[in-house]
């Protein structure tokens, strides 16, 4: 059996240079002490930084002239600062443009370059604000990784002008919006499994680095695995190009176990969160139905003004409490 003894630094620092820059690489990804410092969008990519902004650009801009969008301040301010929050901690190398799509769908998608969209629905099926954050952690991880230009470089997309959107959540795919006539290649979107990997990898390491719960991480796979067993196949095109959801959890529960080092507090959810999910529930609920007569007089009894996430009045008297909710770890 060979055995090499190094006999001083040099000699050993020659060595460590020779390694392969993927296993350096490799490492450091498992490193949340690394964020910020390290290259996670490296891979052959036909795409300028550039030329990947100014895509995504056109994208969003598209999106958003087709789309409804939400845009009550309180509901978008909220969303967006949750988002810039996991952005300081991340590898994003970016500016990150976040807007809410008025969508039931439970879903998000990162667009190349730094544009980030993410369904009202998301917000109102969560139930904290770490689950939330969760799922934008990893849709940041693929704007990181640069994975759509990627993805686009790989070829797996023969005519690429010709493919209608689909918006596949990249974190949940829960749901498909179809009927869409924005068009955007599906390789900027629909991504690897691979790919979809490495996000979780990364996503997870960015909300625990923000002073999240990362256990919120497992907490909404769980979500989606219970969606499909009380319907089975509802999930299996959605997850075509994703790990079998059991499989993420699993990999997930090791990463945290592996990589993570236990902190004495996490931020689990805020007051805020509440207040925003009631305001976006009480907002869609003033919707108008076609057959209602919008002149219509409505009485209403004097209260709070606040509901909550079941669309019941909070008592006046009821105080917000405004500190975070706070898990402690054994």
């Amino acid at each position: 059996m060979t055995r090499l003894v190094y006999r001083n630094f040099a000699t050993l620092a020659l060595v460590l240079a020779l390694l392969p820059a993927t296993v350096l690489a490799k490492n450091k990804k498992k490193d949340p002490e690394e964020i910020g410092n390290r290259e996670v969008g490296r891979g052959v990519n036909f795409y300028s930084l550039e030329r990947e902004i100014a895509l995504g650009k056109s994208y969003a801009q598209e999106i958003e002239r087709q789309a409804k969008m939400v845009d009550d301040p309180v509901v978008t301010e909220y969303v967006n600062r949750v988002g810039q929050n996991i952005v300081r901690n991340s590898d994003v190398k970016v500016p990150v443009t976040i807007k809410v799509i008025d969508s039931e769908e439970v879903n998000a998608f990162a667009l190349p370059g730094g544009f980030f969209f993410v369904n009202s629905g998301l917000l109102l099926k969560a139930e904290t604000e770490a689950e939330l954050a969760g799922v934008m952690a990893h849709e940041l991880a693929h704007i990181a990784a640069r994975h759509g230009t990627r993805q686009a470089t790989r070829g797996e997309i023969i005519n690429i002008a010709s493919i209608p959107l689909i918006f596949m959540g990249g974190w949940s795919g829960y749901g498909i919006r179809q009927g869409a006539s924005v068009l955007i290649p599906m390789g900027f979107l629909k991504f690897s499994r691979d790919f979809e990997k490495e996000a979780d990898l990364l996503g997870l390491q960015y909300l625990y680095k923000a002073g999240y719960d990362p256990t919120a991480f497992v907490d909404f796979f769980e979500k989606l695995q219970a969606a499909e067993k009380r319907k089975p196949g509802t999930m299996a095109k959605v997850f075509s190009s994703h790990p079998p959801t059991g499989d993420r959890i699993k990999n997930a529960q090791r990463n945290i176990e592996e990589i993570l080092t236990n902190k004495p507090e996490y931020v689990v959810t805020t007051s805020e969160f509440n207040k925003v999910k009631s305001r976006l529930a009480m907002l869609q609920n003033r919707r108008v139905s076609p057959d209602e007569d919008p002149n219509r007089p409505t009485l209403r009894k004097k209260g709070s003004g606040r509901v909550d996430s079941e669309g019941n009045e909070i008592p006046a008297s009821e105080e917000d409490e405004d500190r975070p909710t706070l898990k402690r770890r054994n």
